[in-house]
Order: structure tokens, then sequence, then C-alpha cells
């Protein structure tokens, strides 16, 4: 015979109501308990049965989270801990990439509103082309990054902050001619938007001029984008002191145009990154990055998702992820 929520609920000594909350994984439950209705599944060999729970409770038990760019090492990563933390929780998750597709959002929320997914994880990237904005009606949505409006919570980590204390680390190295890449180019993401803004703030703070011939515009924020936009750079302008390449993509791109110049990193030029994805402690030499827990983007993205499913009317919520300045080999002492 098949075990039922009951027969695990007894075994662990809770309510079947306390066994359904931690499958969900909406209603908090404490960890000890946790522990024992989790056990008892297992001794039990419990397998709950979604397509009766969706019934019920009107749910799919599917999320969909949706970026840009899956092929990004900070894609990866970040999927992988919205995955593990909706996991803990009870939810399936659906991956899409949007392409920066305006069409790609809609579709997804048409599935949301149609409860073919419960509710939507979204990194859009330009406001004025994002599927979210006035008169659509929205499903349970959270989005991610720099984009920002009334409409939807968000989970960020403060972009305009993170660029200035970057460049301020940069400059107060002695450093002048400070570059940037990955400045808005045509399209104007809002992330190279913010990251410039706080750039042009440490400069003044610093009391350096804005220079346009330190800014390098890169559409595609990805290593072979960068390393082509660098390198038609250096073709006709001098090597800066110091490079602020706004992910770490974009700066493992870098790394390989300079050293393939012999320009010497960092002492002809210092170089730093935005993200602190896995690979960058491994570059050579180790980069120096913006750093933030993105495991906790994850669970706050989640926290705010399932708290939306349950109140559709409340206000919005904004939650800012905390950052620091990680100083490796790339801008040297």
């Amino acid at each position: 015979m098949r075990a039922t929520v009951k027969d695990v609920a007894r075994l662990a000594g809770v309510s079947p109501k306390t066994v359904s909350n931690v499958m969900n994984g909406i209603v908090p439950v404490s960890g000890p308990t946790r522990s024992r209705v989790e056990q008892a599944m297992a001794e039990l060999d419990y397998v709950p049965n979604l397509s009766a729970r969706g019934l019920r409770n009107g749910r799919s038990g599917v999320i969909a989270l949706a970026l840009p760019d899956l092929a990004t090492a900070y894609s990866a990563e970040l999927t992988h801990s919205v995955v593990e933390v909706a996991h803990e929780q009870g939810w399936s998750v659906q991956l899409e990439e949007t392409g920066s597709d305006p069409a790609r959002e809609y579709e997804l929320m048409s599935r949301a509103r149609s409860n073919l997914i419960d509710g939507l994880i979204l990194n859009p990237v330009v406001l004025d082309e994002s599927a979210v904005k006035v008169g659509v009606s929205l499903p349970p949505v959270v989005l991610l990054g720099e984009v920002s409006q009334k409409l939807a919570d968000r989970v960020w980590v403060d972009s305009v902050a993170a660029a200035r204390d970057m460049t301020l680390a940069l400059g107060r190295t002695g450093r002048r001619r400070i570059a940037v890449l990955g400045a808005p180019g045509r399209r104007g993401s809002a992330a190279a938007v913010l990251r410039t803004r706080g750039y042009q703030t440490a400069l003044e703070e610093l009391g350096m001029a804005w220079d346009d011939s330190l800014i390098i515009p890169c559409e595609k924020w990805s290593p072979d984008a960068a390393a082509r936009a660098l390198s038609a750079y250096l073709d006709s302008n001098p090597v800066p002191e110091a490079l602020f390449c706004f992910t770490d993509s974009m700066a493992l791109g870098a790394l390989s145009v300079l050293w393939k110049r012999g320009i010497r990193v960092p002492d002809d030029v210092a170089v730093a990154g935005f993200d602190d994805i896995g690979h960058a402690k491994y570059a050579v030499p180790a980069l120096t990055t913006v750093s933030f827990n993105k495991r906790q983007v994850a669970r706050e993205a989640l926290r705010l998702l399932t708290e939306r499913m349950g109140n559709r009317e409340g206000p919005q919520r904004v939650v800012t992820v905390d950052y620091e300045i990680v100083e490796r080999e790339s801008t040297g002492p």
C-alpha cells in the first residue's frame, strides 16, 4: 500500500497539516519538526501525489526562473542556488532563457496566469522593453536585478553603490586613468546604466574628470564580446591604468586579450570585475571583484514569491542584498 500524508504525520507525531507545510514550503516549520517529518517520509518511502495536491490547492508545484542568458557563469551559479532552495521548499523549477525578449516574458506570465506555473522569478534587462509594465495583469512575480518599477517585488544588489566602491578602491591605489568595460550602448541595460552612474560618482569623489575615451561599450556581457570590444579599443587607445569590467565574465575575456598583447596585470593595468563567479579566484591573476551571496538572492526571491502567492494585493517589497569588494591579485597591493 502506498503511504499517505496521514501515515507520515502519525509516524512523525505531527498533524497532516504540518506534513503539508513541510512539503509546500510556504508556511515556516521549525528545524526539528521538519527533520522528523522528512525522516518519516524516508522511512515510509512516501512519494507526494503532486497532481492530486495541485487539484486541491490550485497549484502546479512548479515555478519558473527566467534569465536573459543561461550560458553565462553567473546565470549558472544563480540557477543552481534557486533550484537548491526551491527543492528544499518542495518546488520544481522550470528554466527559461528570455534573450532579453519581452515576448518571452509575456509568454511566461501567460503561463502563470493560466496556472501552468505557480509563479515567476524574472531577470529583465531593459526597463522600457520589459513585459512587466503598467496595464499588464501580473501573476505572482519577483524581479531580480536592476530594472526598477513599483509593480512587482524585487531582489537586487545596489549596483550604483557597488560600482562606486569598486572604482574608489581602484582610484585609491593611485591609478588615475580608470576605464570601464560594459558601459551602456544602444540599448542601455539597467545594470550598465547604474554601474556607470556609480563609476561616475566615484570619479567625482576622487577629483577625476569624466573622460569619454575611457568608456568602452559592450552590448553582450560575455567573455567573447568583451574580448572583441577591448581589442578594438586598444587598437586605437593607450592602455588605461585600471579596467573595471561590469561582470567577471567580461573580465575573463579582458584578461585573455591583455595577456596576448603582453600587457601585464596588475603591473601595467589593474583589472576588476563584478559578481564573484566561481572561476574568478582561479583566473591568472586571481580577479578582484564585487562579491555577494547568490544563495541569499535565491532565498529572498523564493520567500517573496511564496508570500506573494498568498497575498496578491500587498505593497511592493524590495530586498537589497549586501555586497563586499574582494581584492585579489589582479589589482595588486
